[in-house]
């Protein structure tokens, strides 16, 4: 057993912390590598963050009410709304926390950010990237995590909500539960507009994506089992994921609002979105090619009847 320490009781992040570093062998029956720090030759990077004061987290799977919650952050230029994400993080009363954040090479402020909260992140480093999901499957390489996050860069958790979601995860009567959503409020110039998410129903989410990603968990062996995000998405990898295990998922909702989400991001008001979901559901064999095009090209005339109505 590894010892335990607290470095500073103000913050989640920093309250349960160890000397000795989960090892790769620790996680060697997944699809993919393990590494305390992410480094790419050739490439410019910069690095932080607990693990290079010699701090880690260890997972407590053995501990279903006290799991090792990893939180991920991807990052382009942020500058405006990124202190507030890594506060929303990192001033949450859960104690066993993991924050990772990949910068994809901001050329703004965001890197002199990430180095001010330096001592209250587990790990953040700043490398060029291909994109959102190529970002991400370096931040679940990074994980250690039992249970794993995506918080976006403009967004924030709600105070308390991760001692929620760990709740119910622990007050669950399923015990093979991978993925968890709850609700989301949609937010635009800190104005609530509208909350989204309902109850996971696969016969739904066949169709389309109904949840809000970024107000979901994903435990570990989601992605040991069926892999890390297809990066050739720019919209919808996190759909095609959740659709390769098909009706075995073992799914279900937190009828809580977790996150404030900024609108504004890459899939809103983009017509893109369809055509990525299409190849989604066809790649995962639950859907015809030709019923996918039928079911895109029907909600692609809704949406701009829609938006052609709201001028």
């Amino acid at each position: 057993m590894y010892e335990v320490t607290c470095v500073d009781p103000a913050f989640s992040t920093t309250r349960r912390l160890t000397r000795n570093p989960p090892a790769p062998a620790d996680f060697a029956n997944g699809k993919f590598e393990f590494s305390l720090r992410f480094s790419q030759s050739g490439l410019p990077s910069a690095e932080g963050g607990l693990r290079t004061r010699g701090y880690f987290k260890r997972s407590t799977a053995n501990d279903e009410r006290r799991p090792l919650i990893t939180i991920i952050t991807a990052v382009f230029n942020a500058q405006k709304t990124l202190a507030a994400t890594i506060e929303s993080v990192i001033n949450q009363s859960y104690d066993n926390i993991e924050f990772i954040i990949v910068d994809g090479g901001s050329t703004d402020a965001s890197v002199d950010i990430m180095r001010k909260y330096d001592q209250y992140i587990d790990y953040w480093v700043s490398q060029p990237d291909a994109g959102i999901y190529d970002a991400w499957n370096r931040g679940v390489k990074l994980a250690s995590g039992d249970w794993l996050a995506f918080l976006g860069a403009d967004d924030a958790y709600l105070s308390g909500a991760i001692d929620g979601y760990v709740d119910f995860l622990a007050n669950h009567p399923s015990g093979t539960l991978e993925f968890v959503s709850s609700k989301v409020s949609l937010v635009k110039d800190t104005k609530v507009l509208r909350e989204v998410g309902h109850a996971w129903r696969w016969s739904i989410f066949r169709q389309y994506m109904g949840v809000a990603h970024v107000g979901a968990m994903h435990r570990r062996t989601l992605f040991e089992k069926y892999g890390l995000f297809d990066d050739s998405f720019k919209i919808c990898g996190d759909y095609e994921l959740l659709l390769r295990p098909r009706d075995r998922l073992g799914a279900d909702f937190f009828d809580e609002v977790t996150v404030n989400m900024e609108v504004g991001g890459v899939s809103d008001a983009n017509v893109r979105v369809f055509d990525e979901a299409a190849r989604a559901k066809i790649l995962s064999g639950k859907r015809s090619v030709l019923l996918s095009h039928l079911e895109k090209h029907w909600a692609k005339l809704k949406w701009r009847v829609r938006k052609y109505l709201s001028k």
